[in-house]
């Protein structure tokens, strides 16, 4: 229990680490939902045995992490709330952008509402059920971990692995629940001793998908392990599917800084710049205090840097 514990924990305090972290996990891990009684869109995921998706919720879904436009994507999830009420992605995805307002009355209204919804599909989407389960009481304990403490999270605990394994029991292929436990493997194999990284990133690679949220999860593993040459290898791949996406190009802004400042490489340090400045271009679409403060500073440090740099090279 003790084990498992620190590792429950350490996801929690992915937010420590800075929100940027946390949301790209929390987010990025609660994917597709079952809704019926509405217009159908494609799943992202499957290629065989696809879901059905409503129209606002896939839209909802892409204005995050094609767009990161976290505005659009509230005001659309609140209107698939209305007509999708049978999707546990909805209330999921509410609470995500709620912890990343640090509104937590909210974040603990939609994770209750994700636990529900996910019972209520238990007859008819078992797999997908036990998924939203698990990342129900993820949320709960995230909500509980940051308004009462550790200690308060516990209860959580061995319901968020008891729900992840009931839904590898039932199909330990499915890209969705890869994508999900890829992002926590990633997360733990990053934080804790005696893990494997690089076991971790060669089963999201496998079988997670859709790849740029892959490739995403993926730089931002090899970022906190310090290897930035293969984050920015990453990175540049998540640019290149998402481009239009300001959180991704802040991603590659604060890998190139990382690198740059090790290296004293100027040439890094611009295109960090650049990078940034790309996303700020955009920055009233991104979350407050978890992403807009923290991208104004890394960009103000970085200018400092470079002036400091040329300035002893002159």
């Amino acid at each position: 229990m003790q084990n498992k514990s620190n590792k429950f924990f350490s996801l929690f305090g992915v937010r420590r680490q800075g929100a940027f972290i946390f949301s790209t996990i929390a987010l990025s891990m609660l994917s597709w939902g079952f809704s019926v009684g509405a217009s159908l869109a494609a799943d992202p995921f499957r290629t065989t045995n696809p879901r059905e998706i409503g129209d606002k919720t896939e839209q909802a879904f892409k204005a995050l992490f094609e767009e990161g436009n976290y505005p659009r994507a509230k005001r659309l999830l609140d209107e698939a709330k209305q007509s999708e009420t049978n999707d546990p992605l909805v209330p999921a995805l509410r609470a995500s952008l709620a912890y990343t307002e640090e509104d937590w009355a909210t974040m603990k209204s939609y994770a209750d509402e994700t636990v529900r919804v996910a019972r209520a599909i238990a007859f008819g989407d078992p797999l997908r059920s036990n998924i939203y389960l698990a990342v129900g009481n993820f949320l709960q304990g995230a909500h509980k971990f940051e308004v009462s403490g550790p200690m308060a999270a516990i209860g959580q605990l061995q319901s968020v692995f008891r729900y992840f394994e009931q839904a590898e029991k039932i199909d330990s292929n499915d890209p969705e629940l890869n994508l999900i436990k890829g992002y926590f493997n990633l997360i733990l194999a990053v934080n804790l001793p005696f893990s494997s990284p690089s076991q971790a990133i060669s089963q999201l690679q496998q079988f997670g998908s859709p790849q740029y949220l892959v490739d995403r999860g993926i730089a931002i593993a090899y970022r906190d392990l310090k290897d930035f040459d293969q984050a920015l290898t990453f990175a540049n791949k998540a640019v290149e599917s998402t481009p239009n996406n300001p959180e991704i190009h802040y991603l590659r802004g604060q890998i190139l800084r990382e690198k740059g400042m090790r290296d004293n490489n100027v040439e890094a340090l611009e295109e960090a710049l650049k990078s940034f400045d790309i996303a700020m271009a955009k920055i009233d679409q991104m979350p407050v205090g978890a992403t807009q403060e923290p991208l104004r500073r890394d960009r103000t440090s970085t200018i400092e840097a470079l002036a400091q740099f040329k300035g002893i090279s002159q």
